[in-house]
């Protein structure tokens, strides 16, 4: 099973994509670790997408291209995979096609997670980062500390990373309208795409999505 996993920032795809792959038994393949593993290995892909970094300037896509093509080539990838922040836009969406399509291949099913903007805003917004342990995460309103400001664990200090603002996720929101929602159409041009709402708790997203895979037949 190949499957593409979309869905806006706050969105819980790396949670949700962790669970589905173990529950269908194919690897995860998350840009995000894409990018730590080649850097940290040194490939060349690595060196390049890092000295891009190092100067403030985007990765171009065909870095971001070649690094999920190494992966997908890799042994436990053979009967499918899970990607989570890739394809990122259009020109990378029909890059990865060609790439099946030189394998003889293609994707079964592209996972949209849903979920509306104001919760998004609400989801990011209100995470608070414990100093001493960035491990230690509380929510303002799903997860607070008994205390205001203090860690449960360990005492810390709680703050908002500069990611998390309110405004910082709004200008995330307009990124990821403009440049990867635009795949969302283009697979479902394909009728590949299937919605479920992501909102709730984590195993019932999980349910929902395995079962939406099921019934339309993504095999």
């Amino acid at each position: 099973m190949r499957i593409v996993l979309v869905g806006p920032p706050g969105a819980g795809k790396g949670t949700q994509a962790a669970f589905l792959a173990q529950n269908l038994s194919i690897p995860h393949i998350s840009t995000g670790d894409l990018f730590r593993a080649n850097i940290s290995q040194q490939t060349e892909l690595g060196k390049l997408a890092k000295s891009y970094m190092d100067a403030g300037n985007l990765v171009p896509d065909e870095v971001t291209i070649g690094m999920a093509k190494d992966r997908m080539e890799k042994p436990d990838a053979e009967n499918g995979f899970l990607l989570d922040g890739f394809p990122r836009n259009v020109s990378q969406a029909e890059a990865l096609d060609e790439m099946l399509q030189d394998e003889d291949m293609k994707l079964d099913g592209v996972l949209d997670l849903e979920v509306p903007e104001k919760e998004v805003v609400k989801r990011i917004a209100g995470r608070r980062i414990c100093r001493n342990d960035s491990a230690h995460v509380f929510h303002v309103s799903y997860k607070a500390p008994k205390q205001d400001g203090v860690c449960d664990v360990c005492g810390g200090e709680l703050y908002q990373r500069d990611d998390d603002s309110e405004e910082t996720v709004r200008k995330r929101l307009e990124v990821y309208h403009t440049q990867t929602e635009p795949i969302i159409d283009y697979y479902k041009a394909q009728g590949l795409v299937v919605t479920i709402s992501a909102l709730g708790k984590v195993e019932d997203v999980t349910a929902r999505a395995m079962e939406a895979l099921k019934r339309e037949d993504v095999a």
